[in-house]
């Protein structure tokens, strides 16, 4: 039997009862990082833009942060872009990407059309994030390395599972959906620090839902080689001798991947790969007391796979600067701290920031500095004016797995920062409590009701970036 049909085969059968309680933890958590960086990420052009594109008209599904009401594929679009808008939602090491935004827009649309208690929607989103995890190990890391944006490419497949398994289709049409989101997979890495990033989402969440609604009304496709054939997506999107597909099935809830190696929450609203860094050096500035007249020289050493994308020591928009290690440290020294408005409008130009940034030197570091299996450390050393040296290292961003978690306060703050940009207090409350019991919802309306129209506030003006 082939891929999609075995994967069609564990999605009909998992079920609720298959969730352990760490699962159902972390899906929760999921969530909760999911609607808080959709809130704040609705304001932004990625998000206003595709919804101006697409002159939605009327239907069951909320757009986040608005009392408007779409058709669940526009609403996947738009809440897609949000959700990835700031460069600020969750990661994953299996994954190499972002694991919850293609799914969760999908899912909440799709619920708002045709209705879920909380326990079906939380096995449907475990569900989509073990298909697109275990499909990853498959294909890495020449998938990354050639490329692709795995969250796009490998995030259809997890989106059109997790929407089949909310709507209940059988084996048969599961498969069809999978093989439909073969043919719509996309997403290259050309594009990032610009918008299409998160329109990458946008369109693949989108994209895996379509899948689905299309096998449920009975389109076909070819799931009995979509992934084998030599015009399949092994072949064409990584090439003979770049995969392993004997990889992905074994490994299947062995362990649930949300589980181990878990949901990597970000600290900070740009790439992933600046943080490892970027705790490196704002522990320089809090131990030191480190100010920009005092430094001559930052020195930054990450991974070389992750370097590829974030050595831009010139950055000239906001999104390009969340692309920026070397922008991302010059802030963490003039401000101690990296907070959303750090990427806004014309905050890149920042004098007291471009004065840094030719101090700012950035480089892949050695197996002398880290092993050779780790890609997610960094090192820093800064040194000053009078010719002190500080150096730290980190072997892992805080919060990039399950064993090294973000503290449940430093979670709602997080979501009660980014929930605020549209949301009364209020509303927030409500929306955090409701996600804290969400197996126990009857309707995840309950939800969306909540991160749409209760009491937002009117649109931000708009920003100088939008064009």
């Amino acid at each position: 039997m082939t891929l999609a049909l075995e994967l069609a085969k564990r999605i009909n059968a998992f079920s609720y009862g298959d969730l352990p309680p760490d699962a159902i933890h972390w899906a929760k958590v999921g969530i909760l990082d999911f609607a808080g960086v959709t809130l704040a990420g609705s304001r932004e052009d990625a998000a206003r833009l595709v919804e101006r594109a697409l002159v939605p008209g009327a239907g069951p599904s909320v757009v986040f942060g608005s009392d408007r009401r779409v058709g669940p594929l526009d609403a996947a679009a738009i809440n897609g872009a949000a959700s990835h808008a700031l460069d600020f939602d969750d990661c994953n090491n299996t994954f190499g990407g972002h694991p919850s935004v293609p799914l969760l827009p999908a899912l909440f649309a799709l619920a708002d059309d045709v209705g879920a208690n909380g326990r079906d929607f939380l096995t449907a989103y475990v569900t989509g994030f073990e298909v697109e995890t275990k499909i990853a190990m498959g294909v890495h890391l020449h998938h990354y390395t050639k490329g692709w944006h795995p969250t796009a490419t490998l995030g259809v497949f997890g989106a059109a599972a997790a929407c089949a398994k909310l709507m209940g289709l059988n084996e048969e049409r599961t498969a069809t959906a999978l093989a439909i989101a073969a043919s719509l997979a996309s997403g290259i890495k050309a594009n990032f620090g610009t918008m299409v990033k998160p329109l990458h989402v946008g369109h693949c969440t989108r994209n895996g839902l379509f899948a689905a609604l299309l096998a449920r009304e009975g389109y076909t496709a070819n799931p009995g080689s979509v992934f084998e054939h030599k015009h399949g997506f092994f072949e064409v999107f990584n090439g003979a001798g770049n995969y392993d597909a004997a990889k992905i099935l074994p490994a299947w809830a062995n362990p649930l991947d949300i589980v181990k190696p878990g949901i990597a929450i970000k600290q900070y609203p740009c790439c992933g790969s600046t943080h490892p860094a970027l705790d490196a050096m704002l522990e320089l500035v809090r131990r030191h007391a480190l100010k920009p007249e005092q430094v001559a020289r930052i020195d930054s050493w990450t991974h070389p796979r992750r370097l590829e994308h974030t050595n831009r020591p010139d950055p000239n928009s906001g999104l390009d600067a969340k692309f920026s290690v070397q922008y991302c440290l010059a802030r963490a020294l003039t401000d101690g701290a990296i907070k959303i408005e750090h990427f806004e409008g014309e905050a890149f130009r920042d004098p007291a920031v471009r004065r840094v940034l030719p101090r700012v030197h950035a480089a892949a570091y050695t197996t002398a500095q880290f092993p050779a299996d780790n890609h997610l450390g960094a090192e820093v050393k800064v040194t000053t004016i009078d010719g002190k040296v500080f150096t730290m290292k980190v072997d892992q961003p805080l919060g990039r797995t399950s064993a090294n978690p973000l503290s449940p306060e430093r979670l709602r703050e997080k979501f009660e920062n980014c929930s605020a940009r549209v949301l009364p207090q209020d509303v927030i409350a409500r929306l955090y409590t409701a996600i804290q019991g969400f197996e126990n919802l009857k309707d995840v309306r309950e939800v969306t009701a909540l991160a749409g129209g209760h009491g937002a506030r009117a649109p931000r003006a708009k920003s100088a970036r939008a064009g």
